[in-house]
């Protein structure tokens, strides 16, 4: 995850950024293992972090007991945030944005590692003697899913080189949740790490026993957490993510607190995300603050934690939001709403209702999504116990918001999915039971055949049985283009052979993602992958489609396709393939393709 995500281009410009306004003096920050566990030390007294992750209110958070803050990466603000944040009393988890292989970073590219490895030096050198800087951050959630040594080998080398340029300030690099074997390549090539920090959403509240039980020995900040991710929460039956309330949220929150604070032995704090605001799935799913600033229950939560006791005035509570009316609507159909709020000092509320069309596809890993228009014209009555909504005449997926207001800084959010079908537009396809493997070696009788051959189909080779060191299983697919110009690919169908002509498909309703795994034979290979071929000039279309364009390594890489909030009532292409030539033979393989 992250919020404020900086691409390499950012990281490649670090060089040319100016230097803070705080006169050079760094605070010396070290780590200690007393007899109760491992201490963070700032100027020679235990420094447990009260963190918050973002860039922005940094009063508000310094008055909540935070004493920290977390960036993602290094951008011309920077200097002035170290300054801000140095005014109030914060220290700051400098980030290194390392690349993601997944936007076509190559940790077998030695000129690529190079240039991110001099960017980091001249980064550090630049602040290492801010007195705000805690310590360096070194990528985040770049390891996917950790099996590329090269990755962890890189993150050692940055974090040696930060040692030596800067022994002031510990080294700490970002992983996503955890698992046995991140935690254990980790710990075996990145000695010059001294930190482990951990992004991690659900499973917050149980991650300290499982890293322990992963071989967790080295001390970790947990560098993100709070509400369920739109991945891991309850879907609608179009595969709609449900968000929590606001006031459901902080509970999470709260739970997640509990378990570091129960864990002293190796936990040296935590940051919680977002202190801020961001589009992502929904205006609302992660900030602990609106635009405006003002605070939602998340908030008051970090502040009972640190100080011992709730704010003097706490944020409105949304105790249900409930549809009264059918979810799945027609065009111009009503969609009604109760909401059930109230406010611990008795403060009088109003309530700000709004219609937002769901995003058509939501980003991976925390990337940047457009915030979703608005439509006001939609809404035709609302008050603080409820709302009213016309389904608007294209179909496709909504929401309905409702924000809460107590007049003194704090809010309340919720919403509730809805969606829009024009009757008959697409028929249904034969109902699939979840998850549905396209192919793999459990794949129960191949509910999709590999009948679509497109292109330069004499060039290509497909081998369903190759046992070439499979993902999973004994076997997986292995495809070989031989010619180094043109293209080619293959479409599952059902049914077998058909462009749109005839009826078929499943209907995937619920399902919330394509997967696979991918592997190259010498890396580096470029293809498209993605389902819904059959656009709505055919007589028998697919309902929704998907594709992305990815870059091979020579290891096995899990890709995905995002399907929340698409109209899967009939998908009768279910995944395809594209290789185009690219001046050599090119051999990939494919496995575990399933929807999830």
């Amino acid at each position: 995850m992250g919020g404020c995500r900086l691409c390499a281009k950012v990281l490649l410009a670090m060089a040319a950024l100016s230097g803070g306004g705080v006169s050079a003096a760094p605070v010396p920050v070290t780590l200690e293992r007393p007899a109760a566990g491992w201490q963070l030390m700032r100027e020679g007294a235990p420094y447990p972090v009260r963190g918050v992750a973002g860039e922005v209110h940094l009063g508000l958070a310094a008055r909540i007991g935070a004493n920290s803050i977390r960036t993602w990466g290094v951008s011309d603000s920077l200097p002035a945030l170290l300054d801000e944040a140095a005014a109030h009393g914060l220290t700051v988890a400098v980030g290194l944005w390392l690349g993601h292989e997944r936007h076509g970073f190559r940790y077998d590219e030695p000129q690529q590692v190079v240039g991110q490895l001099e960017a980091c030096r001249e980064a550090i050198l630049r602040f290492r003697d801010h007195p705000a800087v805690l310590l360096w951050g070194i990528g985040n959630e770049m390891e996917a899913e950790g099996r590329n040594v090269a990755i962890w080998q890189h993150v050692n080398e940055i974090a040696a080189m930060a040692k030596e340029l800067d022994p002031n300030h510990p080294t700490m690099t970002v992983i996503s949740d955890c698992s046995e074997v991140k935690v254990r390549l980790l710990h075996e090539h990145c000695p010059s790490i001294d930190i482990v920090g951990m992004n991690s959403y659900g499973g917050a509240p149980t991650l300290p026993e499982r890293y322990r039980a992963a071989g967790g020995t080295k001390p970790f900040i947990v560098t993100e957490y709070g509400p369920l991710g739109r991945w891991e929460s309850p879907k609608t039956p179009w595969g709609a993510p449900i968000e929590a309330t606001s006031t459901a949220k902080a509970e999470q929150y709260r739970r997640a607190l509990e378990a570091q604070q129960a864990s002293p032995e190796l936990c040296l704090g935590s940051y919680a995300f977002l202190w801020g605001w961001k589009q992502e799935a929904t205006p609302t799913w992660f900030g602990m603050l609106l635009p405006d600033g003002s605070r939602l229950a998340a908030a008051d939560v970090l502040s009972e934690a640190w100080s011992g006791q709730p704010p003097a005035n706490r944020c409105p509570a949304i105790a249900s939001l409930v549809a009264e009316t059918e979810a799945q609507l027609a065009p111009g159909d009503t969609f009604g709403a109760s909401l059930a709020a109230s406010d611990p000092e008795g403060d009088p509320l109003e309530a700000e209702w709004s219609v937002m069309a769901e995003p058509g596809a939501y980003g991976t890993g925390g990337d940047a999504e457009a915030v979703p228009p608005s439509l006001p014209e939609t809404l035709v009555a609302s008050s603080l116990t409820g709302a009213e909504a016309r389904a608007p005449d294209q179909e496709g997926a909504y929401r309905l918001y409702v924000t809460v207001r107590d007049g003194q800084g704090g809010a309340a959010t919720a919403n509730l999915p809805f969606r829009v079908r024009v009757p008959g537009k697409i028929a249904a396809g034969r109902p699939a039971a979840l998850p549905l493997v396209v192919y793999g070696d459990d794949a129960p009788g191949e509910p999709f055949a590999a009948s679509g051959w497109m292109g330069d189909t004499t060039s290509l080779a497909l081998d369903l049985e190759c046992a070439e060191t499979p993902a999973a299983g004994g076997t997986c697919l292995g495809v070989a283009f031989d010619k180094a110009d043109g293209w080619a690919g293959v479409v599952w169908q059902d049914p077998p052979n058909d462009w749109g002509d005839a009826a078929g498909g499943y209907d995937l309703t619920g399902a919330h993602r394509l997967v696979w795994m991918a592997r190259g034979a010498e890396g580096g290979e470029r293809l498209k992958f993605g389902l819904g071929l059959l656009g709505e000039d055919k007589a028998f279309p697919d309902s929704a489609r998907g594709e992305v364009e990815v870059t091979l390594t020579m290891g096995w890489q899990q890709f995905a396709i995002d399907l929340t909030g698409r109209e899967l009532q009939c998908i009768k292409t279910g995944f395809y393939f594209v290789v185009v030539g690219q001046g050599v033979p090119v051999r990939f393989y494919v496995d575990d393709v399933r929807y999830e």
